[in-house]
Parts: structure tokens; C-alpha cells; sequence
């Protein structure tokens, strides 16, 4: 289930980018699965289909993603190469925005607290 907050101040070709990976990350989406089609989601979703089209080009972008000509957008197989770059390219961010927490006041702790919120599944704020 996509869910798009309007009222956010992410733009939505982000949410929707960012709701599609979360499902291909814990498996919801298999590789090959198709995507839905650009014209059936901006239906779903009531948003434009020229975002829907960014989204799903960023996702190409990141490789998480393939599309076919003609057929619509599937689901990459990620090979562990392409994940070990991308583990790298996530680990040097989290490491700046850890840092970045850390110089704004927050504790070790809040921080541990955060994550493992995060890794059990609970609700957090953006």
C-alpha cells in the first residue's frame, strides 16, 4: 500500500520513490514483479502521471529499479555488488547525519533509542 501525505513538504515523486523502495527492502515486492502502470497509480494516488514518472525514473536511477519498453517498470534483482555500493554510499551518510546529530546536541543514547525504534518497526516522525 503506497500512502501519499499531501501536506508534507517532500516533494511527492520523493514519498512515492521512498514508499516503493521500502516495499522492494523488506520484500513486499519481489524481483520481476511489475510496478503498476503510470496512468493506474496516478488514478490510485489522484496525483499527476508526470510525477509518478519521475519517481519511477529515480527509481531506475538508484537501481532499484528496470523498465522494458512498451511492458512498464519491474523490480531490479540487486546483485550484491551493486548492493555493497550501495551499503557504502548509505553507510558514509549515516555517518554525517549521526555526526550532524551528535554537534546539535542529541545523545549517543537518543540516537541508539532512534534507531532501534526504527529497526522494530514503531512509528517515527520525519
Amino acid at each position: 500500500m503506497i500512502s501519499i501525505d499531501n501536506r508534507s513538504r517532500i516533494p511527492l515523486y520523493e514519498q512515492l520513490s521512498e514508499n516503493i523502495k521500502l516495499q522492494i527492502i523488506k520484500g513486499v515486492m519481489q524481483p520481476d514483479e511489475q510496478l503498476p502502470s503510470v496512468r493506474q497509480l496516478a488514478q490510485e494516488l489522484t496525483i499527476n502521471p508526470n510525477t509518478i514518472q519521475k519517481a519511477y525514473r529515480e527509481l531506475e536511477r538508484e537501481g532499484f529499479t528496470y523498465s522494458i519498453p512498451g511492458r512498464g517498470s519491474f523490480v531490479q534483482y540487486t546483485e550484491n555488488d551493486i548492493n555493497k555500493e550501495r551499503v557504502n554510499a548509505l553507510t558514509t551518510e549515516l555517518e554525517r547525519i549521526i555526526e550532524e546529530l551528535l554537534f546539535l546536541g542529541l545523545t549517543k543514547e537518543e540516537i541508539q533509542q532512534k534507531i532501534e525504534a526504527i529497526a522494530g518497526g514503531e512509528q517515527h516522525e520525519r
